[in-house]
């Protein structure tokens, strides 16, 4: 019997019919072992097509051993926040090396990109503020712009001349354009050089967050800015997150000394918390510098996107133009996506099935990513057994 206040049980209950009726229950699936490609979960070896692990880092040796030096050495925890006594030589290091690998003046290390990006936005912006957003942002910057109190305006995907408008409406306070620079569920990119640009002649900051580019994009693995030149003078704020290309957890912000020192200053999300583990760190800067030492990964992954769009549009498989790792096909329906997706994990593959509010109603999908860590056979084998499943499962 549930000892809940009635009105607060009938919130509930009435919450979870909802998504009952409308196929929107989650479940988590616990992994009992296993990263890239191969896992198991209760029991069966799954190939894992929907994780973010884009160049297979998260189980390679040199991380794994750097984290357990760290461990040696530091112990688990770091036991404090970094302006207390929980920020180390890992720390700083890792800070340094990204500042140089992204040709920015500093870098700051936070636990998550959520917090990164709260940090960011509600450190430099506030009441008679304008932040700008793409309506396809990740949550994390749609929720720091509305917790900032500043004025929060969302322009439609990838629209320069509605951002525009709503730049040219506001002639009072700071301003501030706030992009993914990979979409997370779709897999296009966003125009940075034009955003850049915008944001010069209006006196608005552009910040970008780059976590899906971050380790993948770019020549030397700088992302989705260095692919598409763009610097500091270009944009003096990006955020990207350590949980995807580079196989860790946590992230970062680099860009202007003066922007950094002032979030080091103000940020709540770096002040009020403990910070990440040294082991967190040691991890991450292995696993940067395998960036540089191990390009064939970037090379592998980019042929393997290749032949799962070529495979695809030979199968008749709707794709939705996506050129990165994040392969989305849309299947409308909450229940279509649901069942597709369960087809697939009873023929060995796991791929979860991305229904709203993370996306649109009506554009249910499976969100397919390629890693460096699967093997050509695994997708010819996908896209085989995708076909069946779009057919059987179509509403």
């Amino acid at each position: 019997m549930s000892l809940l206040l009635p009105a607060f049980q009938k919130l509930l209950d009435e919450q979870h019919w909802k998504r009952a009726s409308q196929n929107l229950v989650r479940k988590r699936r616990p992994r009992e072992e296993g990263t890239l490609p191969l896992v198991k979960i209760n029991g069966r070896t799954l190939i894992n097509f929907c994780g973010n692990d884009y160049l297979g880092l998260s189980a390679h040796e040199t991380v794994i051993n750097a984290a357990k030096a760290a461990l040696d050495k530091f112990g688990f925890g770091s036991g404090a926040s970094q302006l207390v006594s929980g920020y180390t030589i890992l720390h700083r290091q890792l800070e340094e090396a990204l500042a140089e690998k992204t040709g920015r003046d500093r870098a700051l290390v936070f636990s998550t990109g959520y917090m990164a990006n709260q940090a960011i936005i509600n450190g430099l912006m506030g009441r008679g503020d304008l932040v700008a957003g793409d309506r396809f942002n990740h949550a994390s910057l749609i929720d720091a712009a509305i917790i900032s109190r500043a004025r929060f305006k969302r322009y439609p995907h990838c629209d320069t001349a509605v951002l525009t408008t709503l730049l040219n409406q506001h002639n009072k306070g700071k301003k501030m354009i706030v992009t993914d620079a990979v979409f997370s569920m779709d897999g296009d990119i966003a125009p940075l050089e034009e955003l850049s640009a915008i944001g010069k002649q209006h006196e608005a900051l552009l910040v970008v967050d780059d976590a899906h580019g971050f380790g993948v994009l770019g020549k030397s693995g700088c992302g989705a800015l260095e692919e598409q030149g763009l610097g500091q003078a270009d944009v003096p704020l990006m955020m990207a997150t350590f949980g995807k290309a580079l196989g860790g957890f946590g992230a970062f912000v680099a860009g202007d000394a003066d922007l950094i020192e002032a979030l080091t200053q103000t940020s709540r999300t770096l002040i009020y918390t403990t910070a990440p583990p040294p082991a967190i760190a040691a991890a991450a800067l292995a696993a940067l510098e395998l960036l540089g030492t191990e390009p064939w990964r970037r090379t592998k992954l980019r042929e393997l996107i290749t032949q799962f769009i070529r495979g695809a549009t030979e199968r008749g498989i709707p794709l939705s133009g996506s050129d990165t790792a994040i392969q989305p096909i849309i299947q409308g329906s909450a229940e279509s996506a649901l069942n597709a997706s369960q087809y697939l994990f009873e023929q060995g593959f796991w791929i979860a099935p991305i229904r709203p509010p993370t996306v649109p109603a009506g554009t249910s999908r499976l969100r397919v990513t390629l890693t460096a860590g699967h093997e050509p056979a695994q997708v010819d084998a996908l896209l085989e057994s995708l076909a069946i499943a779009l057919e059987k499962c179509r509403n």
